[in-house]
């Protein structure tokens, strides 16, 4: 018998997360402790994060963000926005840094006009943040990076703390 308590559904230790591996589809459980430690997948070996923002689309927008079951922040940029450009490493930061728990992704509004549209994305750089499929937040337009990271960090624990 182990004193780690373990979950009634999959007997899982409670401190261990699930990370669905994008290269296969296979669940592996690794410890919280371990997550930053670039845990990779038993089943192909591919790292389990990349450590960067994922690029999406219109194609994937739908599997990608609005299937995922966690939370999600989704940045919408555009090629010729110069305060994105400052944007994106921060992203990728953020991609490192929440690893495993919230989900960092980036969509060029000028290729993707179908989310464009639904979202009603006017203003270049826009922070879409969703859980469980849906628009919890938006922040629009430009902000510094120290700004953009405490505004971020909060949005983020009310979406992780707040009971489904």
């Amino acid at each position: 018998m182990s004193d780690t308590p373990l979950c009634g559904r999959c007997g899982a230790s409670l401190d261990e997360l699930i990370l669905r591996c994008l290269a296969c589809g296979a669940k592996n459980f690794v410890k919280e402790e371990r997550l930053h430690h670039r845990p990779v997948c038993g089943k192909c070996g591919v790292p389990l994060y990349q450590g960067y923002a994922d690029d999406i689309s219109d194609g994937n927008f739908d599997t990608e963000v609005l299937a995922f079951p966690g939370p999600v922040i989704v940045c919408c940029w555009a090629p010729w926005c110069s305060s994105t450009r400052t944007m994106i490493p921060l992203l990728n930061e953020l991609g490192r840094r929440y690893a495993g728990g919230v989900k960092v992704a980036k969509l060029n509004m000028y290729d993707n006009q179908r989310i464009v549209t639904k979202y009603e994305i006017k203003k270049t750089p826009t922070l879409l943040f969703f859980r469980h499929g849906k628009l919890v937040h938006r922040m629009e337009g430009e902000t510094t990076e120290d700004e953009l990271g405490k505004n971020i960090q909060t949005i983020i624990r009310e979406i992780i703390d707040k009971p489904d």
